[in-house]
């Protein structure tokens, strides 16, 4: 089954260094609030903290494209645990053409063929991009192991490989990032109930994610496995308890901009010019142009 690889755990962050530029520190973004008490995290707070957070990723943005670094944050965990709740979040205020999400779907019959990584190779980022994996290459030691989509010698080879694909990746520049969101049973049956009962959120219950309640322990079993072999000293997991989804987007945005060193991109002054008007342009007839019909007007 292969040899597992001794290592030690560390509880500290592991922090990202820049070799060209190695007085840079990053800005301490910490929590202002901090509440033990188990309830949940109060949505005036949670949206004070949120912009607050989001205002530093834009900065984080504009130091990835200025250092023309290469970024990838993986995003894995059980059903409806959160994770693409905090990616939206995330990526929901910065640049598209900056930061990408990859959501892959079933791969297609050519893909099945292809060597394992090759098809999440396609979606690395280039400089200046970061990327935010909904779901990755883990899907092997998770519902493809759980569900029976790879055979034994497919898993255990995964398995035995991923550490050393991501060490290249590593070797190689990219930052690599990687986040387990972490639910209870009961939680996870309680937004599922809510996305059942809820016509917006349907589309984000499937038969597998139903039919995954079943398999809770060899979903658990198959966790615990995968980060014996992945949770590397140089690739750690780090773990974000989502029961919260407030506190859980929170805590992991507040995480990530840790550990990437970075500081405020200097901006040019922006002035807006006086509109400029020509007397000799006609606006064509509004009667020629086809409207959307105003259906809520005052």
């Amino acid at each position: 089954m292969g040899h597992k690889k001794d290592k030690q755990k560390e509880k500290k962050d592991k922090k990202h260094s820049d070799k060209d530029d190695p007085v840079m520190e990053s800005p301490r973004v910490e929590a202002k609030y901090e509440d033990s008490s188990g309830e949940k995290l109060p949505n005036r707070i949670y949206e004070e903290e949120l912009i607050r957070l989001q205002i530093e990723l834009v900065k984080l943005q504009e130091w990835i494209k200025y250092r023309g670094l290469r970024v990838v944050v993986l995003f894995e965990g059980r059903d409806a645990a959160g994770k693409g709740g905090a990616i939206k979040r995330i990526a929901e205020c910065l640049n598209p053409r900056v930061c990408r999400i990859v959501a892959l779907g079933v791969p297609t019959e050519r893909e099945k063929t292809q060597w394992y990584f090759q098809r999440y190779v396609s979606h690395l980022p280039a400089a200046g991009e970061l990327v935010l994996f909904d779901r990755s290459w883990y899907n092997r030691a998770g519902v493809e192991r759980v569900m029976g989509f790879c055979t034994e010698e497919e898993y255990w080879d995964f398995l035995r490989s991923c550490p050393n694909f991501e060490s290249m990746l590593i070797r190689s520049g990219i930052i690599l990032i990687k986040y387990w969101f972490s639910v209870s049973d009961k939680e996870q049956e309680r937004r599922f109930i809510q996305r059942i009962n809820d016509p917006t959120r349907r589309w984000k219950i499937s038969p597998m994610d139903v039919e995954s309640r079943s398999k809770w322990v060899e979903y658990s079993k198959a966790k615990d496995e995968m980060f014996s072999y992945t949770d590397t000293k140089q690739s750690p997991w780090f773990v974000v308890e989502a029961d919260d989804k407030r506190r859980a987007r929170l805590n992991c945005i507040s995480h990530l901009l840790s550990q990437i060193p970075y500081l405020e991109v200097p901006r040019e002054t922006i002035f807006l010019p006086p509109l400029t008007k020509d007397k000799s342009y006609v606006r064509p007839p509004m009667s020629e142009q086809t409207f959307v019909p105003d259906r809520y007007q005052s």
